[in-house]
């Protein structure tokens, strides 16, 4: 693994494959404007996002492409603003593609319901820039190369990973998923990168990091092994 769970790139990226919610930030007439997203990532770290052509915040984007989101993590301190973050710039375009499609649902299963709904689309957001501040005054710039996981052999891999997890290792994924805080014994991996793997419960979903990136199928696995030898242990 090439970066350290330290490096800028690496925090940046866990910080938006984690992100449950967003905030999106568009302009009208010069104007700035945020929104409540809900956003998933593609393999190589795109920025999914399920828009309704209803919304104020999507018609500004058919207007302006360029746009900004904010992901946050979590800090128990009572300053707020250790609280790392990342601000991703770039340009959003609507596609078409039901692989993304469903990865973004494998992140956000309740929305199934209006997932056929003829006023929404997905778009991405592929980033072009971004700036983490990983807390009180920890502040770097990331070009897109630092921003973007290129892996290709993993996103091939993907849905061999996903059906041997599910299959062979259905109680080892539960194990994972309780050792991370969750409730349940009905957890299925959904979804798989280089930078961790998503399981869900059928109404949620629950992002898993690996310690590091990932550059193969092989490193998957010895990530998944050294996930379940965690959760015995704990």
């Amino acid at each position: 693994m090439a970066e350290t769970e330290e490096s800028p790139s690496w925090t940046a990226r866990k910080l938006l494959r984690a992100a449950r919610t967003a905030t999106l930030a568009t302009t009208t007439d010069g104007q700035p404007f945020t929104a409540l997203v809900t956003p998933a990532t593609s393999h190589n770290a795109d920025i999914l996002l399920f828009l309704s052509s209803l919304s104020e915040h999507t018609r500004h984007l058919r207007a302006d492409p360029r746009c900004a989101v904010l992901v946050t993590g979590t800090t128990d301190d009572p300053n707020p603003q250790t609280m790392p973050r990342l601000t991703v710039t770039g340009l959003a375009e609507i596609i078409d593609d039901a692989g993304l499609k469903a990865r973004w649902l494998a992140r956000h299963p309740y929305a199934a319901l209006y997932a056929d709904f003829a006023d929404f689309a997905l778009w991405r957001i592929a980033p072009k820039a971004g700036l983490l501040v990983a807390g009180f005054a920890r502040a770097t710039r990331l070009r897109q190369p630092d921003l973007l996981s290129d892996n290709d052999a993993i996103a091939a891999a993907e849905p061999d990973i996903i059906a041997h997890c599910n299959h062979d290792h259905a109680d080892a994924m539960a194990r994972i998923a309780r050792a991370a805080g969750a409730h349940g014994d009905v957890w299925q991996m959904v979804a798989a990168d280089a930078d961790g793997c998503d399981l869900s419960d059928g109404a949620r979903a629950l992002r898993i990091p690996w310690s590091g990136p990932a550059e193969d199928a092989a490193a998957i696995r010895n990530e998944l092994i050294r996930l379940v030898g965690h959760a015995r242990r704990i």
